[in-house]
C-alpha cells in the first residue's frame, strides 16, 4: 500500500502517531504550496501485508482527518510565541544528551556528527561539517523552552526515530533528503517542540539513541 494524506498543520503529528502505532511507515512529509491558508501538508504512507489488514491499520489515521482540534491556531495567527529568552541549565542538558554543545546568544546547540557513516557524493566525502549530522537547538528557560533540530538517518532508522520523537511529544515537521546521488542514501528529518528543557533533551536523546544500530 502506498498513499498520500492531505493534512492541516495540527493534524500532521496525531495522524503520524496513529500510522506508526498501527505498523505503517511514514516515508515523507512536505508541502506543495506557498502562502496557502490554511497551511496544508502532504504525508506519504507505505505498508506491506494483506489488503484488508492494511486498510484496518490505516483507518485510525484517516479517521483523525478533519477531527483534530486546532491547538496552535492562535499562535499561527498572531505570530507570537509563549517561549521567551531565559536561563537554561546547559550542563544538565549536555548530561542528558551525552554530548556538549555551544552557546550562541540565547540559543544552546548540540551537534552530533554521523562518524559511523562513510558517505560520498560524486566521490566527495560528506562529513559533519558538510551537514551529515544530527543537532538540537534549545531556546527559553528550564521551565519553558523550545527545541528545533535535524536528524540525519539511514532508511532503516526513519521509523524508529519517528516513534522515539512522537513518544516524547516532539513534532515532526519535515522528512526529505538533502543530497542526490549520495552513497549510501541519507534522509533528513526536522522536528520541533516546546516544554521543560530537560524533557525536550530527553526526547532528543531518545531519537539519537536510535541512530547507528546495526
Amino acid at each position: 500500500m502506498m498513499g498520500d494524506l492531505v493534512l492541516l498543520e495540527d493534524e500532521v503529528n496525531p495522524v503520524m502517531s496513529a500510522l506508526l502505532e498501527n505498523g505503517l511507515e511514514v516515508t515523507a512529509l512536505h508541502n506543495h504550496f506557498f502562502f496557502e491558508s490554511p497551511r496544508i501538508f502532504y504525508m506519504h504512507v507505505h505498508g506491506h501485508g494483506k489488503a484488508a489488514e492494511l486498510a484496518t491499520k490505516a483507518k485510525p489515521a484517516v479517521d483523525l482527518i478533519g477531527h483534530v482540534s486546532p491547538a496552535h491556531e492562535a499562535t499561527a495567527v498572531s505570530g507570537k510565541s509563549n517561549v521567551s529568552a531565559g536561563t537554561i541549565d546547559t550542563a544538565k542538558i549536555a548530561g542528558i544528551v551525552g554530548h556538549a554543545g555551544e552557546q550562541m546568544g540565547p540559543v544552546y546547540k548540540i551537534t552530533v556528527g554521523r562518524d559511523d557513516l562513510k558517505i560520498t557524493e560524486m566521490g566527495a566525502k560528506i562529513n559533519a561539517r558538510m551537514g551529515l549530522n544530527t543537532w538540537a537547538a534549545f531556546f527559553g528557560s528550564d521551565a519553558n523552552a523550545e527545541i528545533a533540530g535535524d536528524v540525519a538517518m539511514l532508511g532503516s532508522e526513519i521509523t524508529p526515530v519517528l516513534k522515539a520523537l512522537r513518544a516524547n511529544g516532539l513534532n515532526v515537521v519535515a522528512i526529505h533528503n538533502h543530497m542526490i546521488g549520495g552513497q549510501q542514501p541519507i534522509y533528513f528529518l526536522h522536528y520541533w517542540g516546546t516544554g521543560p528543557a530537560d524533557k525536550l533533551a530527553t526526547g532528543f536523546k531518545a531519537a539519537l539513541s536510535q541512530l547507528g544500530k546495526r
